[in-house]
């Protein structure tokens, strides 16, 4: 299931992308999604989707099988993205437009093709730049980046890694929620009851997780912290090449 815990190997993490600072590498998608706003050429999300998955497999020791999977869903749901965009393009009402596909009731002009063409590239890059981010970062050391590096309130770094550890475990809940219908001698399959059991135990699950880090006295004073954070010569590294990259990609498609 998509939900499944995600457990990264210590190749990744030992690796030069997964002993980068969080906080570069994810400074460095936020400035490849904005450059990728500024361009509807092909060439740009072409060259960033293959420096982000070469550099993943290269440069973060990530196993071509663990990032196919994980990108290939996304792939998917980027082309249907293109594809819903060129079929519902307002381009293709244009009768002076160029048709490139008529299928009777669906009229496809040149313009709504490479629109929509653009669109998913543009997507294809933004889930790759996202695996490749995912699989060489550890969501605990991102937590503490954004609270020493970045210098982001622990209440809300903290609450988001707790909350996204907490996901996988809505696969599990699921599972044995299943198993419990099953036998009790009903249908294992999907009920809408379900969503109810799976909303009272997030419930459960929140109070418990609330009540474990006000014993801990999260949040009264001074924390003490147990990795060691600093900003290294590789951050500088990653950042300029990526930037570098960009600045190629942004030039090959003018």
């Amino acid at each position: 299931m998509m939900l499944d815990r995600l457990e990264l190997h210590d190749a990744q993490l030992d690796s030069p992308l997964g002993r980068a600072s969080p906080i570069v590498k994810l400074g460095v998608a936020v400035v490849w999604l904005i450059g990728l706003a500024f361009t509807l050429a092909w060439v740009p999300p072409l060259v960033l989707a293959g420096a982000a998955i070469a550099a993943g497999v290269l440069l973060g020791s990530v196993r071509v099988r663990t990032l196919t999977t994980s990108i290939a869903p996304l792939w998917l749901a980027a082309l249907g993205i293109g594809l819903f965009n060129a079929l519902y393009s307002t381009s293709n009402g244009d009768p002076v437009a160029t048709t490139l596909v008529d299928l009777g009731v669906f009229r496809i002009t040149v313009l709504a093709a490479t629109n929509g063409f653009a669109l998913a590239l543009r997507v294809i890059a933004i889930a790759s730049v996202g695996a490749v981010f995912t699989l060489t970062t550890d969501p605990t050391r991102l937590a503490d980046a954004l609270v020493r590096q970045a210098h982001v309130s622990p209440r809300f770094a903290y609450g988001a890694l707790a909350a996204y550890q907490a996901i996988p475990r809505f696969a599990e809940d699921l599972s044995t929620l299943r198993q419990a219908r099953r036998i009790r001698g009903l249908r294992g399959s999907w009920h809408p009851r379900l969503l109810v059991a799976l909303l009272v135990l997030a419930i459960r699950h929140g109070d418990r997780m609330a009540l474990a880090m006000d014993a801990r006295a999260f949040g009264a004073g001074p924390m003490t912290h147990y990795r060691e954070l600093r900003w290294s010569w590789l951050d500088g590294v990653v950042g300029l090449g990526a930037l570098a990259v960009l600045i190629v990609a942004l030039a090959l498609g003018r």
